[in-house]
């Protein structure tokens, strides 16, 4: 039986900052995700690609923003269990929860945080009859190592921000990149759209809208792709790599039978004070829940934690109060005794 304080089903960007939130209250801290390793969808499905809202970075690759959330908990020695899917959970007498994974390990918490992200997923996939045939063999549903591509001649379809962002990164890497998109208005960010204009205005881009791919050629590896244009009709185009981009398919999976409130594939919570579900002693931050007004963006999972951490905190400390001091002025001091000091000089003491 694993115990900890508080047991986080996910180990995306927000379940690791859930970690060090939680240390600066002295909680300890056990993830749970089904993946092999920590970092989520940043890890699995998207390490190389550039993140542009994360606060103090203008600019960071996705697997880099997990090595840093790594770095940073270090001191909070956080345990991990990982290849393991939370499988069922059983609330005892006393309050507290025991969540037993598809492995059968245990764990122990009175406070459980579900920071799962978008759920298990699978790619949306285009209707094309042989598409599975070429699966691992030219085409791909999601970008893990863009170096596979480079000098290579690529198809992307979609419409929103991945193909846009892949688009773009990719421009630089393949020797040819090709964007198919059935329409001639794209839903992604409207700087990722004018930047595709401009490359496809420099030849960096071959920028085919209204058109959508329709069959895949070659014998064993992918050759070549049929495009049908709403003006010229088919045409075959030479590429090594397809790559359809249109979204995840989104599940909870098990968590959806754990009597939790559910609206639309995603946990409802309190987001007027801690964002609890209604189960006492569960949350749910991040991408997982949902709550009027919403955004599921990695910089709101973080606030989120922040926030359900200080009521976890007086959830298992009742008669305790604690005050919040900021990390400038009292360093932080991890679980192994190791203390980061706050530089004085810069610290100016404010009397009220």
């Amino acid at each position: 039986m694993i115990k900890t304080d508080i047991l986080i089903i996910g180990a995306g960007p927000t379940g690791l900052f859930t970690v060090f939130e939680a240390g600066l209250l002295k909680l300890k801290t056990h993830l749970i995700d089904a993946l092999p390793q920590p970092g989520g969808q940043c890890s699995e499905l998207y390490p190389k690609k550039p993140i542009y809202d994360i606060p103090g970075f203008p600019e960071v690759k996705a697997g880099d923003l997990v090595d840093n959330l790594m770095e940073q908990i270090k001191p909070f020695s956080p345990g991990f269990t990982l290849g393991e899917r939370a499988e069922t959970i059983e609330k005892l007498e006393d309050g507290t929860f025991i969540v037993t994974t598809n492995k059968g390990t245990k764990h122990h918490a009175p406070i459980i945080a579900i920071a799962g992200g978008l759920g298990s997923f699978e790619p949306k996939k285009p209707l094309i009859d042989n598409i599975a045939d070429y699966e691992d063999h030219g085409v791909a549903y999601m970008i893990k190592d863009p170096e596979v591509y480079r000098n290579k001649n690529v198809v992307i379809a979609g419409g929103g921000d991945s193909a846009l962002d892949w688009s773009i990164f990719l421009a630089d890497v393949a020797s040819e990149v090709t964007l198919v998109h059935r329409r001639n208005e794209f839903r992604g960010a409207l700087d990722s759209v004018e930047k595709v204009g401009e490359l496809a205005k420099l030849g960096k881009i071959n920028l085919v809208t209204r058109a959508e791919v329709t069959g895949l050629l070659g014998e064993g590896h992918l050759n070549g792709v049929v495009i049908n244009h709403a003006d010229e009709g088919e045409f075959v185009k030479e590429t090594d790599y397809f790559i359809p981009l249109f979204g995840l398919s989104p599940k909870l999976g098990p968590i959806a039978d754990w009597g939790l409130e559910i609206e639309k594939n995603a946990i409802k919570v309190d987001n007027s004070y801690d964002y609890a579900t209604n189960i006492p002693g569960i949350y749910a931050i991040g991408d997982v829940n949902t709550y009027k007004g919403k955004l599921k963006l990695i910089l709101s999972g973080f606030h989120e934690a922040a926030i359900m951490c200080q009521s976890a905190y007086q959830r298992i400390f009742p008669d305790k109060r604690y005050v919040m001091k900021y990390t400038t002025v009292g360093g932080i001091q991890g679980f192994d005794g190791t203390k980061k000091e706050a530089k004085k000089e810069v610290i100016k003491a404010i009397e009220v």
